[in-house]
């Protein structure tokens, strides 16, 4: 098994904006030293809780301050860019990371950042947008041009070179064709994760969801390779998960639900999950009540919480329950004080991550277990 973190970020409103940038970065750069292979960064612009705002800028910041982390775009929201900038902006990107650049890409669960750029929702336009812009990126990465493009969103043409004058589109990935494309999906059967196993992107399930819905969302990969005449690889799967270490289950326990990881769940994805009915992305039980699905119930049914030895023993059981997968991402956290995460990160670097490394998974899906 590999592992990685993943930062959405999740800061208190009203705290220091500045102070708040600089522990996120302070987490990668401690991650990259402590063997984490790879690091994601969300992208919001209207969600004071996420609030990074561009999630290029933060890894063309971090690429200097580390050796050899993996870092990726999680996500660029699709709809919210024109692709022919994104195009741009990430393949010069892959030249500053040399090749340690995953393009992670998403439609957006925002309403918030959806209205601000007058995408509508309700009409299932953000998705629509994200299909057209990714496939817009990859043509540009892969043809040269001249060409035109009239899409339903986006119209333009790439000028044919002027064999006088050496002005023309030039500007290509590191890595070939391209980064490495990631999707992440939110629900049980997820459409944008049937699209990655269609396409054969890295599929990515995201931290709240039990183990009845990471099921659904494997299933959803498999029957997108299915149709394309491929096989799933659960290689490329990575599962994000809430891990909090301390020395002992007790500490662990107190020190998670006193902590940003119940106060971001009571005062930004609670309310959040309610206004949409989307609490079911929660529940174990699909007959549960969402009052609940408390901090309580997610400590002992969804964050894996505990002393190094419950985290791995927790951590091998979401293995061998979901038939395998590749690489957990852990979710980062800005603790107050901050002490108490850099040394969760040590303790999970130290004795967790050593004694997970023989969970090994292969290209051929491997039968999860019955229900």
């Amino acid at each position: 098994m590999e592992f990685g973190i993943f930062t959405m970020p999740l800061h208190i409103p009203g705290t220091n904006a500045t102070d708040n940038y600089e522990r996120d970065i302070e987490t990668w750069v401690q991650a990259d030293k402590l063997g984490f292979e790879e690091g994601w960064i969300g992208e919001h612009l209207m969600i004071p809780w996420e609030s990074i705002p561009s999630a290029d800028l933060f890894l063309a910041n971090i690429l200097p301050r580390t050796q050899r982390m993996k870092v990726g775009t999680g996500a660029i929201i699709m709809p919210l860019h024109d692709p022919r900038d994104t195009a741009i902006r990430i393949a010069f990107l892959d030249h500053l990371a040399r090749g340690r650049l995953y393009f992670g890409i998403g439609s957006g669960g925002s309403l918030a950042d959806c209205e601000f750029w007058d995408v509508d929702v309700s009409k299932n336009e953000h998705r629509r947008r994200t299909r057209e812009a990714i496939d817009i990126v990859l043509k540009i990465w892969e043809e040269p041009g001249p060409y035109e493009f009239n899409g339903e969103f986006w119209q333009f043409h790439i000028p044919a070179p002027k064999p006088e004058i050496p002005l023309y589109h030039h500007i290509r990935p590191y890595q070939n064709p391209h980064p490495p494309i990631a999707v992440a999906g939110l629900h049980g059967w997820s459409e944008t994760l049937t699209l990655a196993g269609e396409r054969g992107w890295i599929p990515m399930s995201i931290n709240f969801i039990p183990r009845r819905h990471l099921l659904s969302q494997w299933a959803a990969v498999e029957a997108g390779a299915q149709k394309a005449g491929k096989t799933a690889d659960r290689r490329l799967w990575r599962v994000a998960r809430e891990v909090y270490v301390a020395e002992t289950d007790e500490i662990a326990r107190e020190q998670a639900l006193n902590s940003v990881m119940t106060q971001a769940f009571e005062g930004y994805l609670r309310p959040t999950f309610l206004e949409r009915n989307f609490m079911d992305v929660y529940k174990s039980d699909p007959d549960m009540s969402d009052d609940e699905v408390t901090p309580e119930y997610l400590v002992d049914n969804i964050w894996i919480v505990g002393s190094p030895e419950t985290v791995t023993e927790k951590i091998r059981s979401l293995y061998d329950d979901l038939g395998g997968f590749n690489t957990l991402l852990m979710i980062t956290h800005d603790f107050d004080p901050f002490e108490r995460w850099t040394k969760c990160m040590d303790l999970f670097a130290e004795h967790v991550m050593p004694n997970l490394r023989d969970l090994k998974v292969g290209a051929e899906p491997v039968p999860a277990p019955a229900d």
